[in-house]
């Protein structure tokens, strides 16, 4: 193709209509001619287009890199540092299996336990951008079933998709962190006689939703009705983060550890060592805890995070990359 200034003032722009004498150059083809703006255009439709395709094999982080890059920014916890490195790298391995090949593989989401202050936000929030995919975070205390005061569950869905700049295929490859998860427990490990809307209701909610399903959500989101135009997003490789105190646990933990016994006989263990029994939560621990076994059953990677120690306190002011002291 041949760009140059053309001398006739007539001829414009095949695709806006441009005159030649507004504009810098016109490329012509075949008697059609596109201007500069136009091919920009193009350009970037082009670049875009190729962004929202499923992740190559070459651009897949190892475990390994995406664990160096988390001792950036996080200090200590190396033993979630290292499960979150390798499940989320599992998963988008799955994915183009999953593209590539007749034999499907689940995914797997992961729960996070851990006081206050450890860091689970600041994990989820850095692998998303060490992954450069779509990512927001959901607070588990305002979610109710749908119909009841509260937003329904298929809002962060609706959130995923506004920080995807509305790009479908953006979104259903990016990750969901809902924090607090643990306010949405049960009161105890029966199940309940009267609705609990805004704790077993919306255990019940995030099912399907966790697992993989297409679900019809309002673009602008709030709630739907009949006449509203409704988004379609496949969570089949949306990954879920779930992260929670769990405050309490550490009773439920301890007594299964203790095991029973009466009289002045018995062993009595307790410890004073807070991580030690957080290092030994099970499935079962946090069902009783109050979680439909469905869920945590969705829920198959458990890690924990553990206190933090006043060297570990101290490292996080000088060592990370984002450091308040630099």
């Amino acid at each position: 193709m041949n760009k140059k200034k053309l001398q006739n003032n007539d001829i414009s722009c095949s695709f806006c209509s441009s005159k030649q004498d507004t504009i810098e150059f016109l490329v012509e083809g075949n008697g059609n001619y596109i201007c500069d703006y136009c091919i920009e255009k193009a350009y970037d439709a082009l670049c875009g287009s190729r962004d929202v395709k499923l992740l190559s094999e070459r651009e897949i982080l190892t475990p390994l890199q995406i664990k160096n890059k988390l001792d950036k920014y996080i200090i200590g916890q190396e033993r979630v540092k290292i499960t979150l490195s390798v499940a989320v790298y599992n998963h988008y391995k799955r994915i183009l299996n999953n593209m590539s090949s007749n034999m499907h593989i689940d995914k797997s989401n992961i729960l996070l336990a851990g006081p206050t202050g450890t860091g689970k936000t600041l994990l989820a929030r850095t692998l998303a951008t060490i992954l450069d995919v779509p990512f927001t975070i959901v607070d588990a205390t305002v979610l109710t079933e749908a119909g009841y005061v509260g937003e329904d569950v298929d809002n962060i869905l609706v959130r995923l998709y506004q920080d995807s700049d509305y790009d479908i295929n953006k979104t259903e490859q990016g990750i969901i962190y809902i924090d607090e998860i643990d306010k949405i427990a049960r009161k105890n490990s029966n199940p309940s006689i009267t609705r609990d809307v805004s704790g077993e209701g919306v255990q019940q909610s995030l099912l399907k939703i966790i697992e993989g399903t297409i679900a019809n959500i309002p673009p602008k989101g709030g709630r739907k009705h009949p006449e509203q135009p409704l988004i379609k997003i496949n969570t089949t490789n949306i990954l879920f983060i779930c992260g929670g105190t769990f405050d309490g646990i550490n009773n439920i933990i301890e007594r299964r550890i203790r095991g029973g016994g009466m009289g002045f006989d018995r062993e009595v263990n307790q410890t004073r060592d807070k991580n030690l029994n957080i290092k030994n939560i099970q499935v079962e621990d946090i069902i009783k805890f109050g979680f439909l076994p469905e869920l945590i059953g969705r829920l198959p990677i458990i890690s924990y995070l553990e206190y933090l120690d006043k060297k570990a306190l101290f490292d996080v002011l000088t060592k990370p990359k984002n450091s308040i002291i630099n």
